[in-house]
C-alpha cells in the first residue's frame, strides 16, 4: 500500500504507510492545496476529474493536497489555496495549460512547464 492516509474527523492523520498516528491535517507548512468545485447538475465530474489528473501529473512532487468539491448552479471553479484562480463564468472553460500556468505560478514559481509555457 504505498502512501495510503486515512483521515479522522478531529483532523488527525493516520498515516498507513509507516503506521505513524497523529500527525496534525490542519498544520501543514507550506500547504500547497488546490480544489476543482465542479457543477453536479451539468455532471461535469469527468472534466473535473481529468484536470485534477493533468495538475497531479504535472505537480507531484509540489501538491500536498487535491480536491474535487461537489457543487451545483453551474460552478467549475479551481482554487489554490483559497485563491480562485479560474472561474468558468468568468474566464469560460479552462484549457489545461491555463490552469497549469495559474497552480505554478503560486506552488512553483519559476519552474518551467515546457512546451506548455508557449503563447496563451
Amino acid at each position: 500500500m504505498r502512501g495510503a492516509t486515512t483521515g479522522t474527523t478531529d483532523g488527525v492523520r493516520n498515516d498507513a504507510r509507516d503506521g505513524r498516528v497523529g500527525d496534525v491535517v490542519n498544520d501543514v507548512s507550506g500547504a500547497r492545496r488546490v480544489e476543482i468545485e465542479y457543477c453536479t447538475q451539468c455532471r461535469w465530474l469527468p472534466r473535473a476529474a481529468w484536470l485534477a489528473q493533468e495538475l497531479l501529473t504535472t505537480f507531484e512532487a509540489e501538491l500536498t493536497e487535491l480536491v474535487l468539491r461537489p457543487g451545483t448552479g453551474g460552478v467549475f471553479v479551481v482554487r489554490v489555496n483559497d485563491e480562485v484562480v479560474w472561474d468558468r463564468r468568468e474566464q469560460g472553460f479552462p484549457e489545461p495549460t491555463a490552469v497549469k500556468r495559474a497552480v505554478r505560478d503560486r506552488v512553483a514559481p519559476g519552474r518551467s512547464l515546457g512546451h506548455s509555457d508557449g503563447p496563451a
